[in-house]
């Protein structure tokens, strides 16, 4: 069935793009889709959906777009959480918008096979996402899964449709992308397209964030930040592609349902970042004191294993205090 719907709309748009070579008039079969997605195509929807960080949102001409497709990136599999949680982080300010509804997570089986099942304690504690309001669909094939999305994103029901997929497939080819970006216009649905361990290629978004984890900062008390502690969860992103044409970095914390801007560490935020290593088990040394300590390098030469929290089965989106 997904296959079938797939070659339908090849066929289709082959038709269309070999009339206006000759100069006649195709099918008219969608020529009312067809119009309407022109029309939307060049005002680039009416709706924006403000992050409600100022400087982001005027970088990218005042917010994301509220309907049609969204790429969300992370270049690493070890990205994929934060990727997935940013996506996240937006559709509650969507409900907070637009009232609550019913989100769509769709992927693959071997992307969560590797980043893990949406866990739905964290899932409600960080974001407000009741277990009612989610449906998960899951397939092997990716063109299964993209028939789901492409179904999903004629229907007005859902508050968004979050299709999460890994790498480069070649079958998510800029005509995929242009498919699910004009359905997901008609109906007014945001469709966030979050990709794991991917390169940026051409696809009809019309914007593209990429996402890593930010370090934490501390908790602040009433008495200052309480050195030792985790503060709320943060995220690098970088706009990548927008109508704009703005390229920038943003560090944003995401606390108590709204994004804040964090410009600067703290004076106690002391802890180190380290990349890890492209290839290899090597651990990569850093001054001071921090993760990559003497007692992580002891370890990882004695080959102790990290303890078996770190690699939890679900992502477990925890609350700090």
């Amino acid at each position: 069935m997904a296959a079938h719907a797939v070659a339908q709309d090849l066929v289709r748009t082959l038709r269309h793009q070999i009339a206006k070579i000759e100069g006649r008039l195709a099918e008219r079969l969608d020529e009312r889709q067809e119009a309407a997605s022109q029309e939307l195509d060049a005002t680039g929807g009416k709706d924006m959906l403000p992050i409600g960080v100022q400087r982001l949102d005027a970088a990218l001409g005042g917010g994301l777009p509220a309907s049609g497709l969204a790429e969300i990136h992370g270049h690493a599999s070890r990205d994929a959480g934060a990727a997935a949680g940013f996506a996240l982080a937006l559709v509650r300010l969507l409900a907070q918008e637009k009232g609550v509804r019913p989100l769509l997570w769709v992927g693959t089986a071997d992307i969560f096979r590797e980043a893990g099942r949406p866990y739905a304690p964290g899932l409600t504690a960080r974001f407000g996402l009741s277990p009612e309001n989610l449906l998960v669909a899951e397939a092997e094939k990716l063109t299964d899964v993209l028939w789901i999305a492409e179904e999903a994103a004629r229907l007005d029901a859902f508050q968004a449709v979050l299709l999460e997929i890994r790498g480069n497939p070649p079958v998510l080819d800029l005509t995929a992308t242009r498919r699910l970006h004009r359905r997901a216009l008609l109906a007014g649905l945001p469709l966030f397209l979050v990709r794991a361990a991917g390169e940026p290629e051409p696809t009809a978004a019309p914007l593209r964030l990429t996402v890593a984890a930010a370090p934490a900062a501390p908790r602040l008390t009433l008495a200052g930040p309480l050195a030792g502690s985790i503060g709320p969860p943060a995220f690098r992103v970088t706009i990548g592609k927008s109508r704009t044409a703005i390229h920038a970095a943003f560090t944003l914390e995401w606390i108590d349902d709204a994004f804040r801007e964090r410009r600067k560490h703290s004076a106690t935020d002391t802890v180190p970042v380290v990349p890890l290593p492209p290839r290899g088990p090597a651990v990569a040394a850093a001054a001071g004191k921090g993760l990559a300590g003497a007692g992580a390098r002891r370890d990882a030469a004695a080959g102790v294993q990290p303890a078996g929290e770190q690699y939890a089965a679900h992502r477990r989106l925890r609350r700090t205090g």
